[in-house]
């Protein structure tokens, strides 16, 4: 059984499928694969191009959909009222769904107008269209922002998080405000795989580097893992990181690690010291 996360505005598994960049049939076969294995989070988004496949998987499970947590999210080019409305409208179609658990943007855009960006994820959210909303890729002033904002309940912060790249400003922004926290790359695109420091915590405890780095995430209040894992055995190593106690040593071990090791940062990401 998944551990959950329950904040006043939310209750989401603490550990779920990442979807990207899976496509087509091996999308869908890798979300029946897991909700089969028994998650019931699946990440995906409109820049996926894999909405259509995650919503087949999931009809294919058999799994009564309150039993799922689905997310989604609107790429950068649609921050404005209507375009949020049109986003959030065809993901839901092509998901077959009525509804997602939880709908983010997915970056955002130096041209946006805040206020309007968040208006479009509350009527998406008034509207029932999504259960919860929040925001993904938000350094901390705007992430603070959008909080004070009051234009829209934050539920879930959704950022790279991982052994080599501390994100303490943001999550302790989070937990001021009792809001969820999901670290996407959390497995660091296998890179703990050769660091003699993982390896080292893995072999102690008969477990692979990315459990390691898993249970590392996971054993944190409040904080969500979604790792991608196309096939049936990653999917279940994956969930295997949940039964891993770390001990003191192992987690300061890990702590002391170089901590700014940033995977993911597009031409149009935000000025993450300063934004």
């Amino acid at each position: 059984m998944v551990p959950m996360i329950e904040t006043k505005l939310l209750r989401m598994p603490k550990i779920g499928l990442g979807t990207w960049p899976m496509k087509g049939a091996e999308c869908q076969a890798a979300v029946e694969s897991a909700i089969a294995m028994g998650y019931r989070s699946i990440d995906t988004a409109e820049m996926y191009g894999n909405e259509a496949e995650v919503g087949a998987g999931i009809a294919a499970s058999g799994i009564a959909r309150d039993e799922l947590f689905v997310t989604t999210k609107v790429w950068h080019d649609k921050l404005t009222k209507d375009g949020i409305a049109g986003a959030i409208a065809a993901s839901l179609g092509k998901l077959k769904l009525d509804h997602v658990d939880l709908f983010h943007i997915h970056w955002p855009n130096a041209a946006m107008d805040l206020n309007e960006a968040l208006g479009g994820l509350e009527a998406a959210r008034s509207a029932g269209q999504a259960r919860a909303v929040g925001v993904c890729n938000f350094p901390p002033k705007l992430f603070r922002r959008a909080i004070e904002a009051g234009v829209a309940p934050i539920a879930c912060l959704q950022v790279e998080h991982h052994v080599y790249l501390d994100q303490t400003p943001l999550k302790a922004i989070a937990r001021e405000h009792g809001i969820a926290f999901t670290c996407y790359s959390p497995t660091t695109k296998n890179a703990v795989a050769e660091d003699p420091v993982i390896r080292g915590i893995a072999q102690k405890h008969g477990a692979t580097p990315v459990q390691i780095a898993l249970a590392w995430l996971l054993r944190q209040d409040g904080v969500a893992a979604i790792p991608k894992a196309a096939g049936a055995m990653n999917q279940g190593a994956n969930l295997g990181a949940l039964s891993i106690e770390l001990d003191e040593a192992d987690v300061a071990a890990i702590d002391a690690l170089p901590k700014k090791r940033r995977l993911v940062s597009p031409a149009f990401a935000p000025d993450w010291a300063n934004g």
